[in-house]
């Protein structure tokens, strides 16, 4: 394999390490080989005195990353291995070192940040878009819930946003992911040569911190188009704030407001696509999320994860849109009225967050 051929590529340059997602035709979906490559690689610089900051990106006009290689967590499933568990152990993993690294990393995204890819930059001490991002936790679309540490950043965005994005899985442009918090700064597609022209010549006369940050500000767009998520705050957090998913439905069909009803019943459209049981579950890992630290949020997605392939819809999800591509899932439940709280309940039994087992391991 050529360098160019490689999964994941890194160079130095300037004292900056630059890590990039290199499966341009895939979208740069995560596969296990690039996670393992991306934490090594974070981890050797983390002990380099030398490298004083991360750039993180994906190749490609498409996408920074659009998820995880799916149809490989189908295929381990359905041949009874365990590569599908270990795929999501290590991508936690890697997500949850990113949120702790050491020195300043700058994700640089362009194009489709969905799923896995949000992952890896919700963490990063930058989180720099350009005007072509479409971001996203699209994970009920086939039968999924919102993980890799959605369960907190997700949980923790303004009013009933996060909510919002993780029960439906729409996807937001520029203008809404830095109303919601999701990204720090926009900077034109047009002007990321020129940020690696600065990169390049960056004296670090301060700390590399503050150094990225002043260059990305003065490079940043001021107004990367109109936040539609801005505009629909109050019926996202009327709607959204409803006790479970089949009472927000009911408080979407009701809305009758001008401003509103075209966007609700939009809204309602894209949950009846959805399965029944993911958004039911998402809702609830969310409102649990809210009161967890982050580690607790990484265990309990890894608790969902090893019921939910052979409990949830992920497999038919998968099945319908990816493999046999009918595109007619087959939810189990098929419909809202079907999906009881004590089958939602389940999935959290015998769930002990992280700081309660660090205590008792610390008292043993």
């Amino acid at each position: 394999m050529t360098d160019t051929q490689a999964p994941v590529l890194s160079a130095v340059r300037n004292h900056i390490g630059h890590l990039t997602l290199n499966r341009p035709a895939g979208l740069n979906a995560l596969t296990l080989e690039m996670i393992r490559q991306l934490h090594g690689q974070l981890a050797e610089w983390a002990e380099d005195p030398a490298i004083h900051a991360v750039v993180l990106r994906g190749n490609g006009e498409k996408a920074f990353c659009a998820g995880g290689d799916i149809r490989f967590l189908y295929d381990s499933f359905k041949a009874g291995d365990k590569r599908h568990e270990t795929f999501f152990e290590e991508e936690y993993a890697l997500d949850q070192y990113i949120h702790a690294y050491s020195k300043p990393v700058l994700a640089l995204m362009d194009g489709f940040v969905l799923g896995g890819g949000m992952g890896l930059v919700q963490g990063a001490t930058l989180r720099v878009i350009t005007e072509r991002a479409r971001m996203g936790m699209p994970e009920v679309g086939i039968g999924y819930f919102p993980d890799v540490g959605g369960s907190y950043f997700l949980s923790r965005l303004p009013g009933e946003l996060g909510t919002y994005l993780g029960v439906t899985g729409v996807h937001i442009g520029a203008a809404g992911a830095l109303h919601a918090g999701l990204a720090d700064h926009c900077i034109a597609h047009d002007q990321l040569a020129e940020l690696d022209r600065c990169l390049d010549g960056m004296a670090w006369s301060v700390h590399p911190q503050e150094a990225l940050r002043t260059l990305v500000s003065t490079l940043a767009l001021g107004n990367p188009g109109e936040p539609e998520l801005e505009t629909l705050r109050p019926a996202i957090d009327l709607h959204f704030a409803q006790p479970d998913v089949a009472s927000i439905r009911a408080s979407l069909a009701d809305e009758q407001r001008p401003a509103y009803r075209d966007w609700a019943q939009r809204t309602l459209q894209v949950m009846d696509s959805r399965s029944p049981l993911a958004m039911c579950v998402t809702r609830e890992l969310l409102h649990r999320g809210r009161l967890l630290d982050l580690a607790s949020c990484f265990a309990l997605e890894l608790h969902l994860d090893r019921q939910w392939f052979a409990k949830g819809d992920i497999m038919e999800g998968v099945r319908a849109l990816i493999v046999d591509k009918d595109k007619n899932p087959r939810w189990n439940p098929p419909a809202l009225d079907a999906v009881s709280p004590e089958q939602v309940e389940a999935f959290f039994a015998g769930f002990k967050p992280a700081a309660a087992r660090a205590r008792r391991l610390t008292t043993a």
